[in-house]
């Protein structure tokens, strides 16, 4: 999932992750399906909670949408998970696939079947019931060319959906061989390409929300304003003044409504971090996700506000290689990188080293990224930098480095600029607003992009989800990167459900690009972990999880101490 904003911790690189296949006949951990549905609120005592449950959040960024089809970054997720019920949520520090709208889920032997039983008491803000027929129209709603999703390539596991992705003509029927099937009003068939036993996870990302069609048919690209949107999740969304606010209340009909305890959430749209922080230590806001600016991270690490999460995500540096072409060029650019000193001077959140994509905490990293790779040593090696930077036959000596308008970001572009100045770089620096940036980088990338910064949490915890962000035509792919044997891996690993063989192929698809013979797309420069500020009225239950996401049913607002 693409990050909009960034908030730097702790990663927990020992964090387990469960990718085993899903027993079939059981749904999720085998228990009654309400697992998802406990808020755990009851852990604060009535009489210490706050008359009025209501909190206000620094929002990071301006959405730029919050379409499930058509969301890319952290914010959109974070409030569409809040606002829409997912089948499948994940749950704990392992991130357990958990029943949520679906009850239970079976599983053919062959694992290339998925039978998904939808609870009865789903229901749309409208009053409508939410069946399985929204999820076959959503799902491929987001698969159909014109809709024009980034995410549409998560589907691609699912029978016929990449086929009817990149369809040119006679789509209609590339649709009807779609392998999503409502069976009847709450049974939903899902037939994959292969066995991926990563699917119960990859089902809880937001791409796979079921929409309600007639209000998407009614106001078209409008059906997400305040009011216009109808959603089927726990909070409603009753404000959106764009670039100022996001307001979202509880909605008293959900089906667990009154285990949860919080009536309302403010939320401010909060860029810059010292405006947010400042914001925070006025009492203005209750919780701060916006990055916050490493000149403030050493004060306020020592502070109780001050929190932090392990996390799943790579930061990195990605070329444009229709710019920067050489590929020498681009292993020096990479060997000249500090990673360490970026962490300890700027970031200052303890986070880890990037060696290749693939964060420490996916399980299998020991066997997917076992040498690391030459090209990426935590404090840099400028002597082999600068070798690799005199074999390049054309290299290009003015680069333009861009990044997004937010905390932290600018600094690290600092710091890099220095660095490649001992190669002989002339860097300029450009920030950009996080709309306009997205558009710059596309894929994709304007000509005027020779280096950029983005940054990666997994939307489900398999290296899978990293990796495929590389192959040819991929719509997060702004690189420009194109590799017949690095796509025919993937490919490979996709049909591949035994763990340990999928890891060596993994190894191979990142040997590619950071092997002894890599072609570095891209420069991993640190795994992320998270901070927030979190008042003392919300700090014991507001958690942020491995991937980012807050979960407002189990936040409880206690009295002022």
């Amino acid at each position: 999932m693409e990050i909009t904003n960034r908030k730097w911790l702790l990663l927990l690189a020992a964090l387990t992750l469960v990718l085993g296949l899903v027993a079939a006949g059981c749904g999720g951990n085998g228990d009654d399906g309400d697992a998802a549905d406990d808020t755990g609120t009851e852990e604060v005592p009535d009489d210490e909670r706050a008359a009025e449950q209501v909190i206000t959040v620094a929002w990071g960024a301006e959405p730029p949408s919050l379409d499930p089809g058509l969301a890319t970054d952290t914010t959109s997720a974070n409030i569409l998970l809040n606002i829409m019920d997912p089948l499948v949520t994940l749950e704990g520090e392992d991130l357990e696939p958990t029943p949520s709208l679906a009850e239970s889920w079976d599983v053919s032997e062959d694992g290339t079947v998925y039978t998904f039983h939808l609870r009865e008491d789903g229901r749309w803000t409208n009053g409508d019931p939410v069946t399985a027929n929204d999820f076959e129209w959503s799902w491929k709603r987001v698969l159909d060319p014109e809709t024009a999703a980034d995410y549409a390539y998560q589907l691609y596991g699912i029978e016929g959906a990449q086929e009817f992705n990149e369809c040119e003509e006679n789509c209609e029927q590339l649709r009807d061989q779609v392998g999503v099937r409502a069976t009847d009003e709450r049974t939903l068939e899902v037939t994959l390409t292969s066995a991926q036993p990563w699917f119960p996870q990859l089902v809880a990302h937001h791409v796979f929300l079921a929409v309600h069609q007639p209000t998407v048919e009614q106001h078209g690209a409008n059906w997400t304003e305040a009011a216009n949107i109808v959603t089927n999740g726990p909070f409603q969304l009753e404000r959106w003044e764009h670039e100022a606010n996001i307001d979202l209340v509880k909605w008293d009909e959900w089906r667990n409504a009154d285990e949860i305890a919080l009536e309302r959430i403010n939320g401010r749209i909060i860029v810059d971090g010292t405006t947010a922080v400042q914001a925070f230590e006025a009492g203005e806001v209750d919780y701060v996700n916006t990055g916050i600016p490493p000149t403030e991270m050493g004060r306020l690490r020592e502070t109780d506000d001050f929190q932090q999460y392990p996390s799943l995500g790579t930061y990195y540096y990605g070329f444009n290689v229709n710019n920067v072409t050489d590929v020498h060029q681009r292993r020096a650019m990479s060997l000249a990188i500090n990673r360490q000193s970026i962490i300890d001077n700027i970031a200052q959140g303890g986070q880890l080293p990037a060696a290749v994509f693939t964060p420490e905490g996916i399980t299998g990293y020991e066997e997917i990224a076992p040498d690391g790779s030459p090209w990426t040593p935590p404090e840099g090696d400028m002597e082999r930098a600068q070798e690799e930077m005199e074999q390049a036959e054309n290299p290009k000596m003015d680069i333009n480095l861009v990044h997004n308008n937010a905390p932290g970001h600018r600094e690290i572009a600092v710091a890099v600029q220095g660095m490649w100045r001992e190669l002989g770089l002339n860097v300029n620096i450009s920030a950009q607003e996080w709309a306009q940036y997205l558009e710059n980088i596309g894929p994709p990338p304007a000509n005027t992009v020779d280096v950029f910064r983005l940054g990666w949490i997994y939307d489900y915890p398999d290296a899978m989800n990293g990796l495929e962000l590389w192959m040819s035509g991929s719509g997060n792919n702004p690189t420009g990167f194109a590799n017949e044997e690095f796509d025919r891996l993937i490919e490979e690993a996709r049909r591949t459900p035994d763990d340990e063989e999928r890891w060596q192929i993994y190894n191979q698809a990142e040997s590619i690009m950071f092997g002894e013979e890599g072609e570095v797309p891209l420069i991993p420069i640190y795994h992320y972990t998270t901070v927030s500020l979190e008042n003392a009225r919300v700090r014991d239950t507001l958690n942020v999880n491995a991937q980012t996401q807050v979960d407002f049913r189990k936040v409880v607002v206690r009295e002022d101490s």
